[in-house]
């Protein structure tokens, strides 16, 4: 059975991961571009690149701190792929992803992921000249990927997560399934529901940056990570 597949049938029971500790800290590293925030276990199995939405400017530091984007889902989940065995780097906005994907293989040399939230998703073309061993695009802006991408046939196995409420204008749920045509099997399709919805609608406290639901996605995600190959 193909891993992908392998990947996504352990991941219906919707498993919940638990925020990591707070004692695991932040590493700056330098990338092409700028810095990233790195968060690792001991020995990883995987690796994920995570693209925040938004501008994508966290004003990352040497020292690893950083000034903005603290609440987008992908920042403030980033360690909790670390507490389930995936070791993340948070790419800001200057750097390349291409470079970002480099620096993972070299570092763990396992598997590596890439990982756009909403506006972040349109970053993921980027990475794949780096060819990058899977792609999730969460809240996606999916038209626009597909375009950016041009042919399926340059997908490597890729996750789309979706809340069925989302709704921000620019990643409405009915984009999804004309996306997962387009890719045909190189797509797999992952629906959230519930959570808690405040503020703009095109923000992370509501349904589109999956408020309330961090531990399903973040269960999802690094069990998608985990899996390819």
């Amino acid at each position: 059975m193909r891993p992908i597949v392998v990947a996504l049938l352990a991941l219906i029971a919707w498993a919940t991961i638990p925020l990591a500790s707070p004692a695991l800290a932040d590493e700056a590293v330098s990338l092409s571009g700028g810095y990233g925030l790195l968060n690792a276990p001991r020995a990883p199995r995987a690796s994920i690149v995570l693209i925040p939405g938004g501008n994508g400017h966290l004003g990352i530091r040497a020292d690893g701190s950083f000034s903005s984007l603290q609440g987008n889902q992908l920042v403030r989940t980033r360690k909790a792929y670390a507490a389930a065995g995936v070791a993340s780097l948070v790419v800001d906005s200057g750097v390349s992803v291409a470079s970002a994907v480099t620096f993972l293989r070299q570092r763990f040399n396992r598997p590596v992921t890439v990982a756009g939230t909403s506006r972040g998703s349109l970053r993921i073309v980027e990475a794949l000249g780096a060819r990058p061993n899977g792609i999730v695009i969460t809240a996606g802006f999916l038209d626009q990927v597909r375009g950016q991408i041009g042919s399926p046939a340059a997908l490597p196995p890729t996750l789309v997560v979706h809340h069925r409420r989302d709704g921000c204008r620019f990643t409405p749920p009915a984009g999804v399934e004309p996306f997962k045509a387009w890719g045909g099997a190189r797509v797999r399709v992952m629906w959230i529901d519930g959570g808690t919805d405040a503020g703009d609608p095109c923000q992370a406290r509501g349904y589109h940056g999956f408020a309330g639901q961090d531990g399903r996605v973040v269960g999802v995600v690094a069990g998608f990570a985990r899996g390819v190959r």
